[in-house]
């Protein structure tokens, strides 16, 4: 029987939690395109944000981690052990910084939120902050496995539900919906996620119990906010 690599080690560490990730129900919603996306326009949204516009608070607020992510990102690239290893995240952080980034201000324009600086009016929820935070804290201080620990929650996952809900996904509604299916699902994608995990797996066999702990402390911290992101979407 083949040993159990460290990535799964620490998705087995996060149990149903996990499952409720990828199972969410905005993942489903927004597959079926029966996302809510009916906000009166950004100024009502700014002065009243408890409003119920899912799609649009999930995006706005999404859009906040961009630059936390490349910075994350970036430092892992910058950290890994060989140019091997280098090589596909350079590529994945230009999809990032090109096609990903481009779809937001796309969505933005679809769904009437307005330009940056209207955006900007609008306040960072406590989930985000959050997540930028331990981005940026990782980034800075956070071992190369633990960086990989948070990189491999939120790609993973992505992939996890976005593969899931690709059979049903609808294409009849506006690309605000089943584009991001797409960027979170298929080849490139599931490739992307094979090697940071790969990664992360390599590092496992080359660190001690202490590091392995950090590791897994940082990973299911990334999937209790992926989780608690998901659910801001449906509060006030």
């Amino acid at each position: 029987m083949a040993p159990v690599s460290f990535t799964e080690e620490l998705r087995a560490a996060a149990g149903e939690q996990w499952e409720r990730v990828v199972n969410h129900k905005f993942t489903v919603e927004l597959a079926k395109g029966e996302i809510d996306r009916d906000g009166k326009g950004i100024k009502k949204w700014c002065k009243s944000y408890e409003m119920k516009c899912v799609l649009k608070k999930y995006l706005v607020q999404d859009h906040r981690f961009l630059d936390a992510f490349v910075v994350l990102l970036a430092t892992t690239i910058a950290k890994a052990r060989t140019l091997e290893d280098r090589i596909p995240g350079c590529q994945f952080l230009a999809l990032i910084t090109g096609q990903e980034n481009t779809y937001f201000e796309r969505s933005f324009e679809v769904l009437g939120i307005g330009g940056a600086e209207e955006r900007m009016k609008i306040p960072d929820e406590a989930v985000t902050s959050q997540f930028v935070n331990l981005m940026r804290e990782t980034a800075s201080g956070g071992s190369l496995g633990e960086m990989l620990s948070v990189l491999v929650v939120a790609e993973w996952s992505y992939l996890s539900w976005g593969e899931k809900v690709l059979a049903f996904t609808n294409r009849e509604v506006d690309f605000t919906t089943w584009e991001w299916v797409d960027l979170h699902s298929g080849e490139y994608f599931t490739e992307v996620v094979a090697y940071l995990r790969g990664l992360l797996d390599k590092e496992g066999t080359l660190l001690d119990g202490v590091e392995k702990k950090k590791c897994k402390t940082a990973f299911l911290r990334a999937i209790q906010l992926e989780e608690d992101f998901f659910d801001m979407a449906y509060t006030s």
